[in-house]
This record gives structure tokens, C-alpha cells and sequence, in this order.
């Protein structure tokens, strides 16, 4: 049910590899099965952040019971592990966190 998308204006070479850490950084990090986590990523997007087209990203994290008093902790997990993999400064780094209701969530033919 996590749902981690990543967008940037930067090329991947290796996505399959960063997108197999981000699944298993989102699992660890929402103490849930990786088996239920899914990563989007999208590189090379046209992306401007303040004016400049400088390495930026954005990305969505949605689960279900997402706790909104950890997502300052997900924020600084996520910012570091984007600034570590793809070389992107914090401050160019836009994170939205949603905490869908399990009827607006939906899989196998049917909602959680």
C-alpha cells in the first residue's frame, strides 16, 4: 500500500538499483512489509524549482495510516537518501505526504 514516487530533472543510469534501496528504505522507514511497497520513479522530467532548472526532485510518499506526527523524520530520511543517491541539495527537494482513507485505495480488484 506505501506508494513512493520520485521525480527529477537529473538522468538515472542505474533506476532499477534506486529504486530497489527507495522500496526498501520506505519499508523500513514505515515499519511495513516491503511486499506491500511500490516506488514510481521518473528521471529526466522537466522540472523548475525557483526559477532554475539545477538538479531538483519531487516526491510523493502515500500510505495508509501514514502518521503525521513522523513526517518531519520521513522528510529528513528521504531528503538524505535523495541527496546521497542522485546528488540533489535538500533545499531543491519537495516532498508530499498523503494518508488516503482505505475506501480511496484500491488493489487485487478491490479497497483496503
Amino acid at each position: 500500500m506505501p506508494l513512493l514516487e520520485i521525480s527529477t530533472n537529473t538522468e538515472i543510469e542505474n533506476a532499477e538499483d534506486i529504486a530497489k534501496q527507495a522500496s526498501k528504505l520506505t519499508a523500513e522507514m514505515l515499519g511495513k512489509p516491503e511486499s506491500y511497497v511500490m516506488v514510481k520513479l521518473k528521471p529526466a522530467q522537466t522540472l523548475l524549482f525557483a526559477g532554475s532548472t539545477d538538479p531538483a526532485a519531487h516526491l510523493k510518499l502515500k500510505s495508509l495510516g501514514l502518521p503525521e506526527n513522523h513526517t518531519a523524520e520521513y522528510s529528513s530520511t528521504l531528503c538524505s537518501y535523495i541527496s546521497s543517491t542522485l546528488g540533489i541539495d535538500n533545499a531543491r527537494i519537495y516532498i508530499e505526504f498523503s494518508n488516503p482513507e482505505r475506501h480511496l485505495w484500491g488493489w487485487d480488484g478491490r479497497t483496503f
